[in-house]
């Protein structure tokens, strides 16, 4: 298998599409808007992918968080909630914030789980800090670490709950950067001592299954990588400090935060210690030669990926979606406290 998750074209996969996939065989896949039109139609996508290696549980994932990042949009799908209202909750009723966290997770996982995706880029993690860049902004549970470590449990609680895994986000995280890393790269000048707050999160959910880097170099710990590059980053801090032992992916090789060609991102990254690199906008020349720049999975790779799959479970259908409404009201219930 290869360690790289590929984004594809369109609403089907294309003839090219389907014989690289077969050929590759990447550890798994990612949709955006392009993907989705409707509910029968990215069923039946995520069906064909599925079927293209006969896995059972196959890693497709999604950018669905709520507020300005979601890909499955209204009026098909209900839109959600971005981060900072589960904060704003915090402030007047923590418990209930938690359980409202919960609730809009669970409800979220649900269209998740009937589409046929498997794995929901959500919970950020990253603390969010006065004066930085927006591109975290409202989609951070908070300022605090404790609140944020509980909100993203919580969020992790709900989308399991209905068969879905998450990944914690951005580590070690993206709260302090001062330019947008989709633009350029951030650098962080805090100190190893100040820092311990924005990895805390991160340590209060290490046993979490999958974790996804951050394109921001850390002057404290590496003057002259991003964290997705580096190897003091990933096995000192990731690994070691932080405790977390699960799939660790890169952010979007794609992004202007990274130098180098595509591929050779990819590669960088792989010998830093990532175990997937993720490539969102299927570009076929930078997958193929993604295909031909990384080593195959590991073994320890391999066994982080099943034990993040493990906890996905198949949809049960209509039954399962006729919660949906119970969990929207006890939501927006709670929400209306403030």
């Amino acid at each position: 298998m290869l360690p790289a998750i590929f984004g594809l074209s369109g609403l089907t996969l294309t003839d090219d599409e389907r014989a690289f996939f077969r050929d590759a065989n990447p550890a798994g896949y990612i949709l955006f808007g392009r993907n989705v039109e409707s509910r029968a139609q990215v069923r039946a996508l995520t069906d064909d992918l599925r079927a293209l290696h006969g896995r059972e549980r196959t890693f497709i994932c999604i950018d669905q968080e709520g507020g300005r990042v979601a890909r499955m949009k209204p009026p098909v799908w209900a839109a959600f909630p971005a981060g900072e209202s589960f904060d704003r909750l915090y402030d007047v009723a923590p418990a209930s914030a938690i359980e409202a966290a919960r609730a809009n997770a669970h409800a979220l996982g649900l269209d998740l789980a009937e589409a046929g995706i498997s794995v929901d880029c959500l919970p950020l993690l990253d603390v969010r800090q006065p004066g930085a860049h927006d591109v975290i902004g409202d989609r951070a549970l908070g300022t605090e670490p404790m609140r944020v470590a509980a909100l993203g449990r919580a969020t992790l609680d709900g989308l399991g709950r209905a068969g879905v895994a998450g990944i914690v986000k951005h580590v070690p995280g993206h709260g302090r950067a001062l330019v947008d890393s989709h633009k350029e790269l951030p650098t962080v000048t805090a100190s190893a001592d100040e820092l311990a707050l924005d990895i805390a999160p991160f340590r209060t959910l290490k046993d979490a299954t999958i974790a996804m880097t951050a394109h921001v170099r850390f002057t404290a710990w590496d003057a002259d990588n991003p964290a997705t590059h580096s190897a003091f980053v990933i096995e000192e801090i990731i690994r070691k400090a932080i405790g977390f032992d699960g799939l660790l992916l890169t952010d979007d090789l794609d992004m202007q935060a990274l130098g180098g060609t595509v591929p050779e991102r990819a590669a960088k990254a792989q010998m830093a210690g990532c175990d997937i690199a993720l490539n969102c906008w299927a570009k076929m020349d930078d997958m193929v030669g993604i295909a031909n720049a990384l080593s195959p999975m590991t073994a320890k790779t391999a066994e982080r990926l099943d034990r993040a799959l493990a906890s996905t479970a198949a949809f049960d259908g209509p039954a399962e979606m006729a919660e949906q409404g119970t969990l929207f009201a006890q939501r927006d219930r709670l929400l209306g406290l403030v």
